[in-house]
């Protein structure tokens, strides 16, 4: 497993960023379907969630900078993702018998758009 801070992300080209958000939108998947398989009162759930929600917080900061190249209107699209993501992770938190099913398959399509 590849574990990295996502802040290094926003520091590298837009391709090494490519690869990189890549890499962090798999770990948060992998850690997503580890917490799935254990249930949402294991330790597996809260790190899943925590790691998911530093990701979009840290995703949606830089979306939301005035020099970020991508079209506006795929940026506002991201965000609103981004918004979805993080209520859903909250509500899966609070409710621990939720399933992580919604969160993998959004995660999963942005994922697979980077490539």
């Amino acid at each position: 497993m590849y574990h990295f801070s996502y802040g290094e992300i926003i520091n590298d080209g837009a391709s090494t960023s490519r690869d990189r958000e890549r890499l962090a939108l798999d770990r948060s998947i992998e850690l997503l379907r580890e917490a799935d398989q254990q249930g949402g009162q294991s330790i597996a759930a809260l790190e899943a969630l925590l790691y998911v929600q530093r990701l979009w917080s840290l995703l949606l900061e830089d979306l939301a900078k005035p020099g970020n190249d991508l079209p506006e209107k795929l940026r506002a699209d991201l965000i609103s993702i981004g918004f979805w993501i993080l209520k859903e992770a909250d509500i899966t938190r609070d409710d621990k018998a939720r399933s992580f099913k919604g969160l993998i398959d959004i995660s999963s399509i942005i994922r697979d758009g980077l490539k």
